[in-house]
């Protein structure tokens, strides 16, 4: 088992080879980088479907874009606020404390996700208003978002078990269960957001059905596929032998000492991207102000920049668990030495993807769009942040080598810090003479200055004397930890 291969190299004595680190990194990364592309290659496919309705609609799905990664970033907080402990109760040894976190994550999940959802669905009335989008882009757009609102408790969920399964080893089940999702997704796509009509294949016509709903399919499929799959991470959590496999009888209540790790760990990380999407949220205004093309271009281009991140997540997955259980066990030496591996993995990744940004730029965006202009403005774009890639692996990995060892207000003052203050001064300075590319040009400049900053806190090594569970322990906790109740 994956758990297993980590406990031994925590646990062996003397000097650790860096052919041993590698192999632990990247047995642990390679799932999870599999996945990660296997999501940005679907993601592709849905949004070309919908690019095929016409920029309008593209705008409409874009346009709620960075909302929708606002309340995925808190889902995600909440996910590593909790998982995190467990990596670090694994480490430890302490099996039995990891898995009432497991169980407590889930009661959280049903009352945290039906709480947003009510919360977001009313916000899906004014949001594309506020965001500047008029007629029927801002209906359209409304539509979509108010589909997602209504199934975030299944996306909290399925972000809470990936995160949980991971940092306990196994990024297998999550590989495929998460591409599964995005699969299920692209039929969907193609049975609800195009209308009956007869097709073509390979010199063959046959009738193809479709309830032709467009946007609104779109978002249809989407929570449909997350539903489905929600229900498979739980029977995967509970029938799948392992350190954190739950019975029916495994008590959920809530435990103080757990939330206040949780809050602890998990508010600075949701404040980071509160703050980051905030952001991304006022420059998608910006951009609004700009027109329909530079909307429809923005987001195609961000779709495509995503072929070249998306690995550096699996990596950053890799690195949140590694370091989680290396400083749950002990084993600071491994803890640096398992940051700084996994972070030049994923520099070295992302300035391939750079340089695959910059030379297939137009072919990237021309698989979602047939308008010239969103086709020409999407490939300028791209070439800009080519170069700022390298970095932004950078601080993508090491953020989560931080966040495994407990940290993650250093991140999120460090994002704070980039986003609004270079990024945003940025972008507000160069939207008026320069248009999108003035906005693209901030970004890279903010990313390369954000992946800098994240390699100095790396490298300083503060980070290595938190000690997350004893911050949130309580005395009655501890005992219970000792006699194993």
């Amino acid at each position: 088992m994956e758990q297993n291969r980590i406990s031994a190299l925590l646990s062996r004595q003397g000097k650790t080879h860096f052919r041993e680190i590698l192999g632990a990194v990247l047995f642990l990364a390679w799932p999870a980088i599999v996945e990660q592309i296997m999501l940005t290659a679907v993601q592709y496919v849905d949004t070309a479907m919908v690019g095929r309705l016409g920029a309008d609609s593209t705008a409409a799905v874009g346009l709620t874009a960075s909302t929708t990664w606002l309340f995925n970033g808190v889902f995600g907080a909440a996910a590593t606020g909790f998982s995190v402990q467990v990596a670090q109760y694994l480490g430890a040894g302490q099996n039995k404390q990891a898995k009432r976190v497991a169980a407590q994550s889930l009661r959280f999940v049903v009352l945290f996700g039906v709480l947003i959802a009510i919360v977001a669905v009313g916000l899906s009335f004014p949001l594309p208003y506020w965001l500047g989008a008029k007629g029927e882009v801002a209906e359209m757009a409304g539509i979509y978002f108010r589909i997602i609102a209504i199934g975030m408790p299944f996306t909290l969920g399925v972000n809470m078990i990936s995160a949980i399964l991971r940092c306990s080893g196994d990024t297998k089940s999550p590989m495929i269960l998460n591409t599964s999702i995005n699969l299920i997704n692209m039929v969907l796509n193609f049975l609800l957001i195009y209308p009956s009509r007869t097709m073509t294949l390979w010199g063959h016509s046959f009738w193809m059905p479709g309830a032709g709903l467009g946007v609104a399919g779109a978002a249809i499929a989407s929570i449909t596929a997350i539903a489905l799959i929600c229900g498979v991470f739980l029977l995967v959590l509970f029938g799948k032998k392992g350190p954190v496999q739950l019975s029916v009888h495994e008590s959920r209540r809530f435990d103080s000492t757990c939330l206040r790790t949780v809050f602890r760990l998990g508010t600075p990380i949701a404040l980071e991207r509160i703050t980051m999407c905030g952001a991304q949220i006022l420059i998608t205004a910006v951009i609004s102000g700009i027109g329909t093309v530079a909307i429809a271009a923005n987001h195609l281009a961000v779709t495509a920049e995503s072929l070249s991140y998306s690995p550096a997540f699996g990596v950053s997955v890799a690195a949140t668990t590694l370091v989680g259980q290396a400083i749950g066990a002990g084993r600071k030496d491994l803890a640096m030495r398992f940051a700084r591996v996994t972070t030049g993995i994923g520099v070295a990744i992302m300035t391939l993807g750079g340089v695959c940004l910059f030379v297939f730029a137009r072919p990237l965006i021309s698989i979602f769009s047939t308008d010239p202009q969103v086709i020409d403005l999407g490939m300028q774009v791209l070439r800009i942040v080519a170069f700022a890639e390298p970095l932004f692996g950078a601080s993508i990995v090491a953020g989560g080598a931080l966040r495994g060892a407990g940290d993650s207000r250093g991140p999120f003052l460090l994002s704070l810090g980039t986003m609004w203050g270079v990024r945003i001064a940025l972008s507000l300075l160069l939207a008026a003479p320069f248009g999108l590319i003035g906005v693209w040009i901030a970004m890279a400049v903010e990313l390369i200055v954000r992946g800098s900053v994240f390699l100095i806190r790396l490298c300083a090594g503060r980070w290595l004397h938190i000690d997350l569970l004893k911050m949130g322990k309580t005395e009655s906790t501890a005992a219970k930890d000792e006699t194993g109740v």
